[in-house]
């Protein structure tokens, strides 16, 4: 299984360490560091800045929020990074939230899998550059001819022409559904709080949209990228604490009372009882109950925590679940290179 690095998003400063993490990780043998993206910082900025201190590791996005841009101009970048890097750009895309989608972008948030199948078939339509791109759907139409429309617009191909036309495209999905149309029009899975323990769910999921009539990939040759937190330590217990406030976090303030994605992946897994009482506590204020309310086990099973042999071991069992990528979050220069055991085997 190869190693991903990811650096997710700033919080209210730029990190300080990311060109040495990134270097760091290339030199140890990590296969690809990714960026993120919020309500503040962009991704594609730091990856095409950071990036260019590297020669061998894949650049990715998880995720870059299709919202955030329009697919012709996600397109556009993509191709832009992919020329860059020679090559090594990976495009992760995500639907985020309504808060985030209606709060921030100012763009409705309905239907959001019918908006990520036609915005994903507008960029391949791009980087086939087969002919000028027309798309007439539902949710994307080019050229435009909705309320306000001039009716001038043209069909256009692009100027420059993208060094690969299969850049891979994959998908940051969490429910059935989306995880199932991952599979038919994706070249990955980004997978975030992924359990081992329900990998054969996510292979019905996955296994639906693969059987699907015209499906891109199949089994051997989709990506399964997994985001986890890896912890080199002889503390476990010191160390999962840490990993609490994120898990609160997520489950109480990253999403709409009713309509939290990332919650819902942990009702899944069988924590109702806890979600529900992280999710008061949070939404009174009480964030330091709330953390205080997330289970060991419910942060256990989607982090990697322990000592080296107990980490390896770890691994290897998310490689079994189906895990191609393991997408790392690691605290800092120190702790990456207690990975390098790990790159070698």
């Amino acid at each position: 299984m190869r190693l991903g690095l990811q650096l997710g998003y700033w919080g209210a400063q730029p990190p300080h360490a990311a060109v040495p993490m990134i270097q760091e990780a290339e030199s140890i043998g990590f296969d690809a560091v990714f960026t993120a993206e919020s309500w503040g910082s962009d991704a594609f900025t730091p990856l095409a800045w950071w990036g260019s201190q590297t020669q061998r590791v894949r650049l990715g996005t998880a995720v870059v929020q299709l919202s955030a841009r329009t697919a012709a101009s996600t397109a556009m970048t993509a191709l832009t990074m992919d020329h860059l890097s020679n090559g090594r750009h990976i495009l992760g895309l995500g639907v985020s939230g309504p808060q985030v989608v209606e709060g921030w972008y100012g763009q409705p948030f309905a239907k959001p899998l019918q908006r990520t199948r036609e915005y994903v078939g507008v960029i391949r339509k791009v980087l086939a550059r087969e002919a000028a791109v027309i798309n007439d759907g539902a949710q994307i139409r080019l050229p435009y001819d909705g309320p306000g429309a001039t009716g001038l617009g043209k069909p256009l191909k692009s100027i420059t022409h993208p060094l690969r036309a299969d850049l891979p495209i994959w998908l940051g999905s969490e429910g059935p559904k989306n995880v199932a149309m991952t599979a038919e029009i994706a070249d990955g899975w980004l997978a975030i709080y992924y359990a081992p323990r329900l990998a054969g769910m996510y292979d019905e999921w996955l296994d639906e949209g693969f059987a699907r009539e015209g499906a891109r990939r199949s089994r051997a040759d989709f990506e399964v990228a997994a985001h986890c937190p890896v912890v080199i330590t002889d503390d476990p217990a010191t160390e999962l604490a840490k990993l609490k406030p994120a898990t609160a976090w997520y489950i109480g303030g990253m999403g709409a009372p009713g309509m939290n994605f990332h919650e819902r992946v942990y009702r899944r897994m069988g924590y109702d009882s806890a979600v529900d009482e992280i999710s008061s506590l949070f939404q009174a204020g009480k964030r330091a109950e709330a953390v205080a309310a997330v289970p060991d086990e419910m942060v256990a099973e989607c982090a990697i925590v322990g000592n080296l042999e107990e980490v390896r071991a770890g691994i290897k069992r998310w490689e079994q679940a189906g895990v191609t990528m393991l997408l790392i979050t690691v605290r800092d220069l120190d702790q990456l290179r207690l990975m390098a055991p790990l790159v070698e085997g």
